[in-house]
């Protein structure tokens, strides 16, 4: 298949673009600032936010999927407008839509989110991604539009090297108790959207770890893992700051996970002793 990766510099972008390239599958990946170093993939410069530019790099690619992974927190017209922008691309040209999207469409009052839940974000980048969500099933219904939540790999992802700064001593700050996510290792969830792409399916779909755990509990499995003194990781409540955002948001997965042959490992699993 012909494959589009928007954003396919960054972290789980990386590894779509990876999975792909491993598949034999014909694929492109564009980047805002620098192009990734996956072999076998055409790198192509594109800032979301410029429609033409959108427009223009789809309708000559051709792409049969694409994958939208392309985000900043702090960036609504990325997150948001982009987002808008690549559907009305997509739309014009034909082909499959997958669009990420985040447990922080989520306020964190019900805990427990499954894929009939409506959004209700807290935050601007949980708003942007809400808005993201509203536009690409406008105006691509046949899309997926896939929630995940903190991305783990093998030592490469943001979460992992805050927790090798403090559990050295190169980074102050704590790791929350009380902060809740179910983490999915980037593996699992790039095969599990390219899975999703490669079927009929459309709509939300739910696709993080199974297991709940906390920033702090996330940390010590990381740190034990890598063979670091889980004792020297800091600790703090959430609840005792003044940090926006939800605190306990677990996405239940269990209508996409039946849907799918890709298992969603829980981080105890995959941080932990099971061979993976």
């Amino acid at each position: 298949m012909r494959f589009l990766i928007v954003g396919g510099s960054g972290f789980l972008g990386g590894e779509l673009a990876r999975q792909c390239s491993m598949a034999e599958h014909e694929v492109a990946a564009t980047y805002l600032t620098r192009p990734g170093e996956t072999a076998g993939v055409e790198w192509l410069p594109l800032d979301v936010r410029r429609r033409d530019d959108v427009d223009a790099l789809i309708s000559a690619f051709r792409p049969e999927v694409v994958i939208n992974a392309a985000y900043r927190q702090t960036d609504w017209m990325i997150t948001a407008v982009g987002a808008a922008n690549v559907a009305l691309a997509v739309s014009a040209a034909g082909g499959r839509l997958v669009q990420v999207s985040s447990d922080a469409v989520f306020s964190g009052a019900a805990i427990r989110y499954d894929e009939t839940c409506l959004p209700d974000p807290i935050t601007p980048y949980g708003a942007a991604k809400a808005a993201a969500e509203t536009a690409v099933n406008a105006i691509a219904p046949t899309a997926v539009i896939a929630r995940t939540s903190l991305i783990i790999g093998d030592g490469d992802s943001s979460h992992e090297a805050l927790v090798r700064s403090l559990a050295t001593g190169r980074a102050g700050g704590v790791l929350f108790t009380d902060d809740v996510r179910c983490p999915v290792h980037v593996v699992d969830l790039a095969a599990a959207l390219l899975e999703l792409a490669a079927s009929e399916y459309h709509g939300i779909h739910h696709v993080a770890g199974a297991d709940a755990v906390s920033r702090y509990e996330l940390g010590l499995l990381i740190a034990r893992r890598d063979g670091l003194d889980a004792d020297r990781l800091p600790s703090g409540r959430r609840a005792d700051t003044n940090v926006p955002g939800p605190m306990d948001v677990r996405l239940e997965c269990g209508m996409t996970q039946r849907r799918l042959r890709t298992r969603l490992r829980g981080a105890r699993r995959f941080l932990g002793d099971v061979h993976r």
